[in-house]
């Protein structure tokens, strides 16, 4: 296959001279690719496992704002226990549902065409992610749901929590996913996986040396 012409590439004109140099159209591509299957390997790690969600300040469930201020007036009255309980189950069913998305996750890094990959090289921090986000996140919810719904059905608060959350919703004081405990917990799974591997995105634009990957510090290496 004839090679193109590299300076008709969108994106890879921005490239310094002496970075382009030595940086084609292939490099360019495997080096997002390489960065999302980083991505998207290590928050499935730190975020499928027990704790992975609980454990961990910026992607803890927690109940929505009208919930979790009546969770504090149940615990004055004694029912803290069971708001705990609930609380974990939420928790417990987002890091049961993750590992499921790393086979999608993975095909969706080897589907990426060239062009896309060169269009996200000069992107902003988590650009790349965003994109990734936008190819995978409706059906990693189809994928999550039912994993998040045998989880939560097991503990007794969750139909009340569906009781209680839907009457909130038709007042207005909950919107959306909140008025459902499977759809909220889906929803906060795939925020907490796809705010994990923007934090490695940035991580290797940060310094793409640093990750010990040849190609990703050839491709990113020169984009400061």
């Amino acid at each position: 296959m004839q090679r193109r012409n590299l300076m008709l590439i969108p994106g890879l004109a921005l490239i310094p001279g002496w970075a382009r140099a030595a940086l084609n159209e292939g490099d360019a591509a495997s080096g997002i690719r390489a960065a999302l299957t980083r991505g998207a390997e290590a928050a499935v790690s730190l975020l499928g496992r027990p704790d992975g969600f609980m454990g961990n300040p910026l992607v803890r469930i927690e109940l929505p704002g009208y919930l979790k201020d009546g969770a504090k007036l149940l615990k004055m009255t004694g029912q803290g226990k069971k708001i705990d309980e609930l609380l974990a189950a939420m928790n417990r069913a987002a890091e049961a549902a993750v590992p499921a998305a790393k086979p999608l996750l993975v095909n969706a890094v080897r589907s990426m065409s060239v062009e896309d990959g060169l269009k996200l090289l000069r992107g902003g921090d988590d650009s790349a992610t965003q994109f990734f986000a936008s190819k995978t996140r409706a059906p990693l919810r189809e994928q999550f749901l039912p994993i998040v719904t045998r989880a939560t059905e097991r503990v007794s608060l969750a139909d009340k929590y569906n009781a209680v959350a839907g009457k909130a919703a038709g007042m207005g004081l909950l919107k959306g996913d909140e008025a459902n405990i499977q759809q909220y917990v889906t929803g906060k799974a795939l925020d907490g996986l796809f705010l994990m591997i923007a934090e490695e995105e940035k991580k290797i634009r940060k310094d793409p040396v640093g990750t010990g990957s040849a190609i990703l510090k050839k491709v990113f290496g020169g984009l400061g």
